[in-house]
């Protein structure tokens, strides 16, 4: 299938992957979005009547809550098609068991042993569709003495370890934004999905793919994976760090029209000085001494002047100055401010669709451009059961057929 919006020599990378979508909330549709942004055929299961639970969190436009108008949902959905099952009665079962015959991946974040309960586990699955991958993405994996507990991302930020290193020393434990490790999940699980899809289609081995939230957030983290090693080698638990344990200037500071982040300490501090205009007190060899950049008198004399000279100067200007002088500094943006900034509309980093409930609204483009088969937008996210006739059709049922079914609470 060729890719209209960028020529004819361009194809999609994904368009052959059948994926069924059985997943709610952020982390499992994140990753099914991602194999749908690249040309996978998703099909998004939702419970009739009631949909994704998404569908109830905002942000909403105008404020006014709407099943069809979530911006979270919208996001984490767009490029599917979307049908509505009840997998609980023995009749969506065997609608279920139709569709899995001609799939390639099945995607579900249920809590460990829903899929057993309805007899839709793997083990059952694999004698209709032998090649089929089954990715479980859950709070804490399929097994383990944790394998039913209930969590939120700010549990598993917190079980997995990374929030005792989140902080300010001497006071509680901090969390990122929300959301931020259940976007991290999806995005592991779906790297995952890909590679077992590949044994599947070049080796005939069709498996389960068991994501463990805790254990994505727990090993995969930058500073996380730092801390743990940190551990096993040296037998000790990094605290929350001091800002003046990285030196100075570091971290946000104000400016004369907002603020601004600025990473110094002693490799930066040349570009600093170059950065402030080069003041004559700034020469004096004691802010070069091994132990200048830990002395707190120092950093106070130096950030009475940098304040100083920040105030007088907005965002725009201050960032100029830094990346001029090769220091790595940038605006604390207002989410206004991102939408209209200037490199990321030249990269085209956010794309309007246009949603029949919504009416036309910018979303973030996907995160990795692929110059031979880029991702592209091919549809909104589906309203509730949007594509029951299509779907629930190309398995040879009728309308009259889909009636019943919708009155018998099955779609």
């Amino acid at each position: 299938m060729l890719q209209e919006e960028k020529g004819k020599n361009q194809f999609i990378a994904l368009e052959d992957i059948k994926v069924l979508d059985l997943t709610q909330y952020v982390a499992g549709p994140y990753s099914t979005k991602l194999l749908a942004d690249y040309g996978a055929q998703v099909i998004k299961i939702e419970e009739p009547g009631f949909g994704d639970p998404s569908r109830s969190m905002g942000p909403f436009p105008g404020d006014i809550p709407h099943p069809e108008k979530s911006g979270l949902f919208l996001y984490l959905n767009m490029n599917k098609k979307g049908i509505t099952l009840n997998l609980k009665s023995e009749a969506g079962k065997r609608v279920f068991r139709q569709l899995i015959a001609g799939i390639d991946i099945l995607v579900e974040s249920y809590r460990p042993g829903m899929l057993s309960s309805l007899e839709l586990d793997y083990d059952n699955l694999k004698k209709i569709n032998q090649n089929l991958v089954l990715a479980s993405i859950t709070n804490f994996g399929l097994t383990g003495p944790y394998s039913d507990f209930k969590a939120g991302d700010i549990t598993i930020w917190a079980m997995g370890g990374e929030m005792y290193s989140t902080g300010v020393p001497g006071r509680e434990p901090l969390m990122l934004a929300p959301n931020v490790a259940q976007y991290i999940v999806g995005s592991v699980a779906a790297v995952g999905i890909m590679g077992a899809f590949y044994a599947a289609r070049y080796l005939n081995i069709g498996q389960q793919v068991d994501v463990s939230a805790m254990e994505v957030q727990s090993g995969v983290t930058e500073r996380r994976l730092i801390n743990l090693l940190s551990y096993e080698y040296r037998g000790k638990i990094n605290p929350r760090i001091a800002t003046m344990e990285v030196g100075f200037p570091y971290g946000v500071y104000p400016c004369k029209d907002g603020y601004i982040n600025v990473q110094g300490g002693r490799v930066y501090w040349d570009r600093i000085v170059k950065m402030v205009e080069s003041p004559a007190f700034l020469m004096d060899p004691k802010w070069t001494k091994l132990d200048a950049q830990a002395n707190p008198s120092l950093k106070a004399e130096f950030e009475k002047y940098f304040l100083n000279w920040l105030i007088n100067r907005t965002k725009k200007e201050t960032i100029e100055a830094g990346q001029a002088a090769g220091v790595p500094c940038t605006p604390l943006q207002t989410t206004e401010e991102v939408f209209k900034d200037p490199h990321f509309n030249a990269r085209g980093c956010f794309v309007e669709i246009e949603h029949p409930m919504t009416g036309v609204l910018k979303y973030p483009r996907s995160p990795v451009l692929l110059n031979g088969t880029p991702a592209q937008i091919k549809r909104p996210a589906p309203m509730l059961g949007q594509h029951n006739c299509e779907i629930f059709g190309q398995l040879g049922f009728s309308n009259s057929d889909l009636v019943k079914l919708r009155q018998q609470g099955v779609i």
